[in-house]
């Protein structure tokens, strides 16, 4: 009986473990889960993504990864307070939560949060954290291998530190009112450019302090100095800023009526996406802020006849006004402007060019731009 049960144990064993191996072999790895659902998320298809996030959690269900996937899931489907819950979840002293959470959980609640003093605090925690990991590179012996990281790393300070400054000049909350909200934020962009001091977006910021403090020189040289990084730069080169960030440089341009070097901002945008509604929009807000310029000088600006700014306007106003509800996008205010501007050119007796059009460019980019070599130095006078 003895030798049996011996047997028995070695048959149970080896059963056990020939179990295990054909587990391992028909479930596919926790990493390799993650890859999956994360290649789901780039191509946008949520539904697929989610159900590899649940299962990783079911998995791990303390996964860092794991939970932060599935709470930018639930942002871009639309469920914020499902998104909110995953992402304090990885906050101590929540059961399970890391002992130093991600600094992308504080960034993402940052946004979330209704509370501005909330939102700062958030912002301020993940670059405390943003700061640690960053000294950890700057020790590193091996620079090739943490050049890259370190490079994100600030960039992602950067971006962090804009946040508050935005919080602190937003006018629908109290904070701007603050004696202390200025200082603030000079403070803030201060460290934003120590960290990264070519960092674009850090200098476009600043640039929007500036025309706040009534200071225009000052910004027009912040967006110089901004612009002159990567002008030169083909459209779909990668060091190139992303387009959020160029469109907010075109506001800026806009704002200081810098309209030619906004129009090759935009002219680049349209290369690698002729659909993106907002570019549309600011495209044919420019030929409408030009229009009125040249009627306040005399009918002309540039050799450019009022009437054919104002026709580019309504064209690009049209299209913007289309595109938008094709997307359904949801900037609703945009669309109002829209419509608000079309409305002023139908008053002026300005219609939008026949579908067939002629030889000239619809968008009025040839007589904007002079010639082909024109936007090799645009001077922002």
């Amino acid at each position: 009986m003895g030798r049996t049960r011996t047997k028995t144990k070695k048959g149970t064993v080896l059963s056990t473990k020939v179990s295990a191996v054909e587990e391992s072999q028909s479930e596919p790895s926790v990493g390799a889960l993650l890859e999956k659902a994360q290649s789901l998320v780039v191509e946008c298809d949520y539904d697929l993504a989610g159900r590899f996030a649940r299962r990783i959690l079911e998995r791990e269900p303390n996964s860092v990864e794991g939970k932060e996937l599935l709470g930018v899931i639930q942002l871009e489907t639309g469920d914020l307070d499902a998104a909110k819950m995953t992402f304090e979840s990885l906050l101590p002293p929540r059961a399970g939560a890391p002992l130093t959470p991600p600094p992308s959980a504080h960034l993402y609640l940052a946004q979330l949060c209704d509370d501005p003093h909330s939102a700062l605090e958030h912002y301020q925690a993940a670059v405390d954290i943003l700061n640690s990991q960053l000294k950890g590179k700057e020790r590193a012996t091996d620079p090739l291998v943490t050049a890259d990281d370190e490079k994100e790393l600030r960039q992602s300070i950067v971006r962090a530190l804009i946040g508050m400054v935005e919080i602190w000049m937003d006018p629908s909350y109290d904070l701007c009112f603050d004696p202390a909200a200025e200082k603030n934020c000079e403070d803030l962009l201060n460290l934003a450019l120590q960290t990264d001091p070519s960092n674009t977006e850090a200098l476009q910021s600043l640039a929007s302090v500036r025309l706040s403090q009534q200071r225009p020189d000052d910004a027009k040289a912040c967006l110089e100095q901004a612009w002159t990084q990567w002008k030169d730069l083909e459209p779909d080169d990668v060091s190139l800023p992303p387009i959020s960030s160029r469109l907010s440089l075109v506001r800026l341009f806009l704002e200081l009526s810098l309209f030619e070097p906004a129009l090759l901002v935009l002219q680049g945008v349209m290369a690698v996406d002729d659909q993106e509604v907002e570019a549309w929009y600011l495209q044919g807000w420019c030929f409408f802020l030009m229009a009125e310029q040249a009627q306040e000088s005399g009918g002309k600006l540039d050799e450019l006849a009022w009437e054919e700014l104002a026709r580019d306007s309504r064209d690009c106003l049209e299209t913007c006004q289309l595109s938008h509800v094709n997307q359904d996008h949801p900037d609703k205010p945009l669309l109002e402007h829209v419509h608000e501007l079309i409305g002023k050119l139908e008053a002026l007796g300005i219609q939008p060019s026949p579908e067939d059009g002629d030889d000239e460019d619809a968008n009025g980019w040839e007589d904007v731009e002079g010639s082909e070599d024109s936007d090799e130095d645009v001077e922002m006078s």
